[in-house]
């Protein structure tokens, strides 16, 4: 049999590595997508030490800089002639309002823009794979959205750490926009397309977050904060299990008592799904299709 080949984003720390652990683990080929190229090398160290068979790769990218996408998507293509899994994890929570290469918010840039555009650039490979699944890393955060404004979606504003989880939830809430619409466009084609919420976890993320340490140590001690690699479990399980064979467009928490929840309103509208999609094509330069 062929050895299967996934793919992670930001898997050189926190949710994203236990993913691109347990995807080893596996057996499958992981390339992992990442900014630093020492830490890059870390993580291949450190998962061949657990897993000596272990075959894992670096890719180095900025996912908010569309040059960088386009460069890694490329190098990705050249590199696998087929995917079996992407996973869409790489992610930042910003404080403070900051400005992406392309004069996009850096953070809808990084959480949403990024990884819109490799998606679509590895398509191809990925309906070589067929059948092959995407699985993107959202949050139950998305429920603090400030709205979605199709017309201004990654405008650079000005906002501190209040209203940054605001805009937080909205690239959440646009990862999960992402994956519904995804997921019809690619039916019929093999391509599954899912996004989760892997809980409250004690990752980096909100590193920059006053106060944010002090929290995650204090819930460490509850069974509210979870850990990394029980945080991966639901996007190894969206990638691999067969219950989830065939199955796409859906969005799986989590959260406790997540379930309970009504969905939020802008995820029962196909009309924001199919506007968010074009408006973010026009902004990573594809063509709308």
């Amino acid at each position: 049999m062929e050895t299967k080949i996934a793919i992670v984003t930001g898997g050189t720390s926190g949710i994203g590595k236990e993913i691109a652990r347990g995807l080893a683990r596996r057996g499958f080929t992981v390339g992992i997508v990442c900014r630093n190229e020492l830490r890059g090398r870390a993580t291949v160290d450190e998962l061949r030490r657990d897993a000596p068979d272990a075959r894992v790769e670096t890719f180095i990218a900025d996912l908010s800089v569309q040059q960088d996408v386009r460069r890694v998507a490329a190098s990705l293509a050249e590199r696998f002639d087929r995917l079996d899994v992407l996973v869409n994890n790489a992610g930042v929570h910003l404080v403070r309002a900051k400005v992406s290469a392309d004069g996009y918010d850096r953070m809808v840039a990084t959480n949403h823009l990024g990884p819109f555009l490799l998606t679509n650039l590895l398509l191809g490979p990925l309906e070589k794979g067929a059948p092959s699944r995407i699985v993107i890393v959202a949050s139950e955060a998305h429920r603090f959205a400030d709205g979605i404004d199709v017309d201004r979606l990654a405008e650079p504003g000005s906002y501190g750490a209040a209203g940054s989880l605001r805009v937080y939830g909205r690239s959440k809430l646009l990862n999960i926009l992402f994956a519904q619409e995804l997921a019809r466009r690619m039916e019929g084609s093999g391509v599954t397309a899912n996004a989760m919420c892997p809980g409250f976890v004690a990752t980096s993320l909100a590193r920059d977050v006053r106060g944010g340490e002090r929290v995650g140590a204090l819930l460490s001690r509850t069974p509210v904060m979870r850990t990394p690699a029980q945080g991966a479990r639901m996007a190894l399980r969206l990638a691999t299990a067969d219950e989830f064979e065939g199955r796409s467009g859906g969005f799986y928490s989590s959260t406790p008592g997540a379930g309970l929840l009504p969905a939020a309103g802008p995820l029962k509208d196909p009309e924001l799904r199919r506007a968010v999609w074009e408006a973010s094509a026009r902004l990573v330069g594809l063509p709308a299709r």
